[in-house]
């Protein structure tokens, strides 16, 4: 039947439902239509009408009562249900989130580790709330609760009181909601009585908390006057704990009351502590409460098994610490308490001893079991064996192992034996009680130590402990597979030109890949390197925690799977005489070369920009500097060198037009490289650009100029050398197109005599020019000294005079030993103002004097520009005025010390006057750049070969490298 609402011509209503009638109460009409009467379309249309009209109010008054009862929750607490309006406090704290800095502070006093509201809510009120509907459960709880959790933490008790079973049970929303009827009144918890009953006065929170203390109290007082001695009958503990008169010393009662269970009154045996702060024997308090309840002996405060918690460590080592008298007969000592079980157990295999003797007095005497060999300590256990076996996979799935561990850990506990059973839990448990082999390889490689010497640590360690503290050495092995290149896989798309697809490639021959010949130069070295691409996935893999940060500080999602863009510093130098141990082996130079790389920085194309995730803080720290590739060869060799880096330089070349494939949290992300060849000395620059030495008329190799150009016009000069232009003039220097003379066709070619085999980025090495330009002031010194000035020809005898006295006084002032060779420390220490200071010492003319030292001052404001690692942030005001600083002093070259410079100038001094602010502009830095961190890592050569090397030669450099 259809209804609406209209009276009938007697005026009599109709029956209509509840929800219904309060939706139509203006209506006056009712049409009934049965189900054979035939109704008029116009009419029905209009009645359907009336029904949607109905359905949509009824809707809308649903939508606001509910949204009525969510406000109603808001001002309710989620724990107690108490209204926040009737709370004196009126203090609320969010169900969910982190705690407030008093309830933080509190935590971390107590040494626990919780630290969101809803850890503490289920640990105090055991109420689960990380399940919570904002619809059906409050948000906020209030302060009476708060301070409910600050006492279960704290010492002092709190004046509150929150009765057992008395949590608020939350239904959703219905037309009889207690919520929304009692919302003024407050809300009823599960077994709190209504607040009016038969005219009483309403009693307050406090009121309610009193009484109910004051009750609490009654019982407490009569619980410790009746069940003191009832308790000590169920532990019935005397036989096993330790009684308070055993103390070597008369200690105050207060503090024997402190370290003696509440329940035994003997000293405490694996103390326990419960939430309202008594201690107890383990063993105590857990019979009390299976049998008398869940409830504290000492204030019967609600207390369960799972709320006991072990004492904070300084307690523990108070009562460890504790001197006790041994209670057995004609045994006088005194022992402390924690190492009382051992000392125990002393006894009683003598007394077992003896008991054995006595009652096989007319036989054999029975052996101990631990005295036994292996087949008679099977024979002896062989029943208990059975048991063990068929309780194992009854109940624990067949887990012998894990069954006898843990008898053996009770039994350990039950003897007061606690470090024992601490060690054995570890074991238990997979942590153990030794280093992780990456530990000890770490130790292992930081202290230098060789693999017998660590071997022979390992040993001994083990011998005096017993216990296996430093792992063995085939487990570092194992580790350290995981830390060199041909650990992780990847892939290139396009794959890689001429390069295996093999990722599982560790260290490999100096001279695999490179195709050989009969008719080929013989190599003579021993080289040992990784390939390239297997060492930069290593060292992206090692970054990974590095570059996630990176793109959660710039907001970027962590899901972006690149392009990246990863940019790489290339270095190479040699190390000059490295003879430090003589193995069996071929007959090989005793000078090394040294490859590395350095990953600069690593950015990612999001929208229309690029973005900087990662910036190396350190570029010329060892530390970030990968080495690649070690030989035993001489840096002057080109063939060798070629031979040994060619294959090298080909896997490079590949990886510049092809993207690599990496898993990186859990996404496979895609890397593009971009390599800088920049950590060179002029040496090896021209060396692999295939350039003229450095005594070439073609002074630079950044620019063409030739040493009477340069001189001529010390400051201004443009970057104009490429890889590609130097390729170029090689092709002609060999084929001579022109037919020109040998010196019409070198002025052509600019210098370039060889074929270029690395490409190389136009700049200044920062190290090496600090020590040529040091060299440089060095031979000013001396010149200055003899007054050369004023006598151009002087014999070398005179100028090895003035070098002796310039060595001597440099010793006696700055402590300067003198040196064959300028290396970075003795350049850095010789260019300072004090080291002018003590040169003009041995100068007459005064206006010598103010030459020099502008000429230094001038030189020290240079510096900082091209040896920071970001000028623009560190040193900007010296960077602007470069340019002015530089043309003054050359224009102090030319006047002051023209008799040094006319027609001639040094490599560096050109590079440092003509092509500073180019690079810096271009690059943003020059320091950054440098080959330092390759000079650094030639010292961890030299110490690596020394102490960590195999005698033979043929494995020297895969240990070394």
């Amino acid at each position: 039947k259809l209804r609406s609402f209209e009276k009938t011509a007697s005026g009599d209503s109709q029956h209509i439902h509840k929800d219904q009638a309060e939706e139509a109460v203006s209506s006056n009409k009712e049409i009934i239509l049965h189900e054979d009467e035939t109704v008029p379309r116009g009419e029905k249309m209009e009645l359907m009408g009336n029904r949607q009209g109905l359905e949509e109010d009824a809707h809308a008054m649903k939508t606001q009562d509910n949204r009525v009862h969510q406000n109603n929750l808001k001002q309710l607490c989620r724990i107690c249900g108490v209204s926040f309006k009737t709370d004196c406090s009126k203090r609320t704290y969010p169900v969910h989130g982190p705690v407030d800095d008093e309830t933080l502070w509190l935590l971390r006093k107590k040494e626990k580790t919780a630290t969101s509201w809803p850890d503490l809510i289920a640990k105090v009120f055991k109420i689960d709330v990380r399940g919570d509907v904002d619809t059906i459960h409050p948000t906020r709880f209030c302060h009476n609760c708060w301070s409910i959790i600050h006492r279960k933490f704290s010492n002092t008790l709190c004046e509150v009181y929150f009765p057992r079973n008395s949590t608020m049970e939350w239904q959703p929303h219905s037309p009889n909601c207690d919520v929304c009827h009692t919302t003024r009144r407050g809300v009823k918890r599960k077994s709190q009585p209504s607040s009016v009953q038969r005219g009483k006065r309403v009693k307050t929170t406090g009121e309610r908390a009193q009484l109910n203390r004051g009750v609490e109290n009654q019982h407490l007082k009569q619980a410790q006057i009746n069940n003191k001695n009832l308790m000590k009958e169920i532990v019935n503990c005397k036989d096993m704990h330790l009684s308070t008169k055993l103390l070597a010393v008369d200690y105050p009662v207060d503090f024997i009351k402190s370290i003696s269970c509440q329940i035994c009154d003997h000293i405490l045996a694996d103390p326990v502590e419960t939430t309202c702060r008594h201690l107890f024997c383990r063993t105590c308090i857990l019979k009390c409460i299976r049998v008398m309840g869940s409830y504290c002996p000492s204030c019967w405060y609600p207390c369960f098994p799972t709320d006991l918690v072990t004492p904070v460590k300084s307690f523990l080592n108070i009562l460890d610490n504790l001197n006790i008298r041994c209670p057995v007969k004609e045994c006088d000592e005194e022992i402390s308490h924690g190492k009382y079980g051992q000392h125990l157990s002393g006894h009683k295999e003598m007394k077992e001893g003896e008991l054995y003797s006595y009652i096989n007095k007319g036989g054999r005497p029975r052996q101990h079991l631990l005295s036994l060999t292996r087949r008679a300590q099977k024979h002896r256990l062989r029943e208990l064996k059975h048991q063990v076996k068929a309780f194992a996979e009854k109940e624990e799935g067949g887990d012998i192992k894990a069954v006898c561990m843990t008898l053996f850990l009770l039994a350990l506990r039950a003897k007061n034996e606690h470090k024992q059973a601490d060690e054995l839990e570890a074991i238990m448990q997979g942590r153990g009680s030794g280093l992780h082999p990456a530990v000890c390889l770490a130790i292992r490689i930081n202290t230098f130590l060789s693999c017998s010497q660590y071997h022979k640590m390992y040993r001994t360690v083990k011998a005096v402990t017993g216990r296996q503290i430093f792992q063995p050495l085939h487990a570092l092995r194992t580790a350290e597979k995981a830390l060199l290149p041909g650990y992780h896989p990847f892939e290139w798309k396009p794959p890689l030109k001429n390069v295996s697809t093999n990722t599982e490639v560790g260290i490999i021959d100096g001279l695999s890949g490179l195709p050989l010949s009969i008719d080929d130069y013989p190599v003579d070295t021993i080289a040992k390197r990784f390939r390239y691409d297997a060492a930069l996935v290593c060292a992206l893999k090692d970054m990974e925690e590095e570059i996630l940060e990176g793109m959660k500080a710039k907001n970027l999602d962590d899901y972006l799977n690149g392009p990246f863009t990863v940019v790489v510093k290339e270095s190479c130098d040699g190390m000059g005489d490295v003879s430090e141990k003589h193995g069996s082996g071929p007959a090989v130079p005793e000078k090394a070369v040294r490859f590395s790389f350095t990953v600069m920085n690593i950015s990612i194309a999001h929208g229309n920009e690029s973005k900087r995730i990662f910036e190396e803080v350190k570029p010329n720290s060892e530390l970030c500097c990968k080495p690649l590739c070690l030989m035993l060869a001489d840096e002057s060799d080109h063939e060798t060198l070629t031979a040994i880096l060619s294959p090298l330089i080909a896997e490079r070349e590949a990886m510049k037009n092809s993207e690599l494939l990496l898993e990186m949290g859990g996404i496979l992300r895609t890397f593009r490289f971009v390599f800088r060849g920049t950590g060179y000395d002029e040496k090896l620059l021209r060396e692999v650009e295939g350039l003229e030495a450095s005594g070439s008329t073609y002074i630079c190799t950044l620019c063409d100029a030739t040493r009477q150009e340069a001189s001529q016009n010390l400051v201004f000069h443009s970057i104009t050398r490429s890889h590609a232009e130097n390729l170029e003039r090689y092709e002609i220097w060999r084929s001579n197109p022109y037919h020109e003379s040998v010196d019409e066709l070198r002025d052509r070619v600019k210098g370039v005599s060889a074929k270029p085999f690395i490409e190389t980025v136009p700049s200044i090495d920062a190290l090496h020019c600090d020590i040529g330009n040091a060299t440089e002031f060095y031979r000013i010194f001396q010149m200055e000294i003899g007054e050369l000035y004023k006598n151009p020809d002087v014999s070398k005898e005179e100028r090895k005079r003035w070098q002796l006295t310039l060595d001597k006084h440099l010793r006696k002032k700055m402590n300067l030993k003198p040196m064959l060779k300028m290396s970075g420390n003795f350049a850095r220490k010789l260019m300072s103002k004090e080291t002018v200071e003590a040169v003009c010492e041995l100068i007459k003319s005064e206006e010598r004097h103010e030459a020099l030292k502008e000429l230094m001052d001038l030189y020290l404001k240079m510096k900082p520009v091209w040896r920071s690692s970001c000028p623009a942030k560190e040193c900007p005001e010296l960077l602007c005025q470069y340019s002015f600083n530089s043309q003054r002093f050359a224009e102090l070259l030319s006047t002051k010390f023209k008799y040094r410079y006319e027609g001639k100038i040094t490599n560096y001094f050109h590079k440092t006057l003509a092509h500073v602010p180019e690079i810096i502009e271009r690059d943003g830095s020059i320091g950054a750049w440098a080959s330092e961190g390759n000079e650094s890592g030639n010292k961890l050569f030299r110490r690596f070969r020394k102490m960590n090397a195999r005698q033979s030669k043929v494995y020297e450099m895969e240990d070394v490298l």
